[in-house]
């Protein structure tokens, strides 16, 4: 299976990771610097006229697109195995909109994220905005699809790791979440939140500490405060 991506940073980054790519398109007297990262690779390359691509691959293309290996899953058993560093796991419980999980993947990379946990069913999963969004973060940051998260959050906590919950009405606040043991961030779906099961089986519920009069962020904007918190406090 493949899949056709489009924008500079999603290209570029699927080169230097050596994801298989079947062939480049490229909108006439464009990106010519990508050629050269094509030709050592030694990836096929297609001039397209702005109409061409355009039609391929819609407006916001940047003149450039790929047809790749399709995205794959990685296993929930890399992160029950013991580990030389504290791992961070961001788990996503029901966020079903492709522009907040490629934002989410940003960062992720930003902030040395280990993992992203999914849902199998009610969820978004890889494809070609969420890659587009992540600028190329999808090149690096494992996304792990699971039947059940709350049996998922129990296999994480029977080998150590401690389970945030994150919600307005949190008992704590972001900033007491420890940072001396694996962790498991959870974010909820951008109108319910997180699902009452999953909630339960949470160590904690922790809130963003916020002034204003909108009391509110969507789960992007949650997960990068809240994981820029714990890389800040670990000293990175």
């Amino acid at each position: 299976m493949s899949v056709i991506i489009s924008g500079r940073n999603p290209v570029i980054e699927a080169i230097r990771a050596g994801r298989k790519i079947e062939e480049i398109y490229l909108q006439e007297r464009t990106n010519k610097d990508v050629i050269k990262l094509a030709r050592e690779k030694l990836i096929p390359y297609v001039w397209m006229t702005k109409q061409e691509i355009t039609k391929m691959l819609g407006k916001a293309n940047q003149g450039i697109g790929a047809k790749v290996a399709d995205y794959e899953y990685g296993s929930i058993e890399n992160l029950l195995e013991p580990s030389d560093h504290k791992r961070v796991v961001v788990m996503l419980d029901g966020v079903q909109d492709p522009q907040n999980l490629g934002a989410i993947m940003r960062s992720c990379d930003a902030f040395e994220v280990d993992a992203i946990i999914i849902p199998k069913n009610r969820s978004v999963h890889l494809n070609a905005t969420v890659a587009k969004v992540s600028t190329g973060a999808i090149e690096y940051v494992p996304v792990v699809e699971v039947v059940n998260l709350h049996q998922t959050i129990r296999k994480l906590k029977n080998v150590g790791y401690w389970v945030a919950g994150t919600d307005m009405n949190g008992d704590r606040t972001i900033h007491d979440i420890p940072i001396d043991a694996d962790l498991v961030i959870v974010i909820g779906s951008e109108g319910d939140g997180m699902s009452r099961i999953v909630r339960d089986n949470c160590d904690f519920i922790a809130t963003i500490p916020m002034k204003g009069h909108v009391n509110s962020l969507n789960a992007s904007v949650s997960a990068a405060l809240i994981l820029y918190d714990i890389f800040h406090r670990k000293g990175e």
